[in-house]
């Protein structure tokens, strides 16, 4: 594996960036703002090389961005209603940041932050500590995010945290896939099958209910793969709410600490396919139904529009603090938050 690295200024300080290139020329760019994915360039099936993971032509854009292009949101991915939980009989509000709720862990979140960051054998180990108190939150926090690269295509993340005060953790990527390549417009007729038979029912906010409901019969559907388009424009209160998708779905099956397939997004015209493994309970998909606006894109030919990507976001469920039939995002003093994402490129 060759590994460079490079620093990109900016207004908060120079930011590492690192190259990460297998054998057969594929690779990712990572950054330590945010602990983000900036590229992901990978063979179609004839052998040409595409980026097909969205991202800004400046490294300073991702600063403050609404789309939290390729990073880690955090502490608490997701939204958290009214910004408000409780833990052992104390009470904790956050900033709230988008409509009623928390989103992302607020407006300086971990997306926001420079990590420190060093390199391993075949990849990157970024870690940030975020002190107790920050955005509200209890605890102490020590968060390692662990990025590797291999020869099969497949980009792995493993996400581990600490506390020295209980807590509620929810972390992941959010990264946007365009698997045609990430400046080629519409993803919405690239085909998503999800292992995924539930959702998470959400009011007019984005905000959960609680309700855990069946996607048989409704838009939601992708048990069976179809494109994204196919069903987004149909009437159905999930969809109107967001524009789109913008909606949690339950894995199948999950074991905690088990990996297991969530998503498959396929792309006819380039054959590529994208395999997203993961140990969390949930994923969460996003058309990305409010990209227009923003920065220039990484081929910095234009900027993006509305549907331009999917981001996959593989995590424990929004709003679980509040919800006792979620599973729980409480993390003790003495337990290990831990848990793992692959993103395997392949071709058909």
């Amino acid at each position: 594996m060759k590994i460079t690295k490079t620093v990109a200024s900016s207004p908060r300080g120079e930011i590492a960036i690192y190259n990460l290139t297998n054998a057969s020329g594929a690779s990712v760019e990572l950054s330590a703002l945010g602990a983000g994915i900036n590229s992901i360039v990978v063979a179609d099936k004839d052998g040409e090389m595409a980026n097909v993971a969205l991202g800004y032509a400046n490294a300073a854009d991702y600063i403050s961005d609404g789309p939290c292009m390729g990073k880690i949101p955090g502490r608490y991915a997701n939204r958290i209603a009214a910004g408000k939980f409780s833990l052992d009989g104390v009470d904790y509000q956050l900033e709230i940041n988008n409509g009623p709720n928390a989103l992302h862990g607020g407006s300086e979140g971990f997306f926001n932050k420079i990590w420190d960051s060093e390199t391993t054998e075949n990849g990157v180990v970024f870690s940030l500590v975020s002190p107790d108190g920050e955005a509200g939150y209890p605890g102490t926090l020590k968060v390692t995010a662990e990025y590797s690269w291999n020869d099969d295509c497949e980009l792995r993340l493993e996400i581990k945290a600490t506390t020295d005060k209980k807590t509620v953790i929810n972390l992941t990527n959010h990264a946007y896939f365009n698997l045609r390549g990430e400046g080629s417009g519409t993803v919405l007729d690239q085909t998503l099958k999800l292992n995924c038979s539930k959702y998470l029912v959400t009011d007019e906010n984005l905000t959960p209910t609680g309700e855990i409901a069946p996607v048989e019969g409704t838009p939601m559907d992708f048990t069976a793969a179809k494109t994204l388009g196919e069903d987004i424009r149909k009437p159905f209160p999930a969809l109107a709410f967001g524009k789109g998708y913008d909606n949690c779905y339950v894995i199948d099956g999950h074991k905690a600490g088990e990996m297991a397939l969530a998503a498959v997004l396929e792309d006819e015209v380039s054959g590529r396919v994208l395999e997203v493994l993961t140990t969390q309970p949930a994923v969460q998909i996003y058309t990305g139904n409010w990209l227009s606006g923003c920065p220039a894109t990484k081929s910095g030919n234009r900027t993006y529009f509305d549907y331009d990507g999917v981001a996959i976001e593989c995590q424990g469920m929004p709003d679980a603090p509040n919800h006792d039939n979620f599973p729980s995002q409480v993390l003790d003093k003495d337990e290990q938050y831990a848990q793992t994402i692959v993103f395997h490129f392949t071709t058909k």
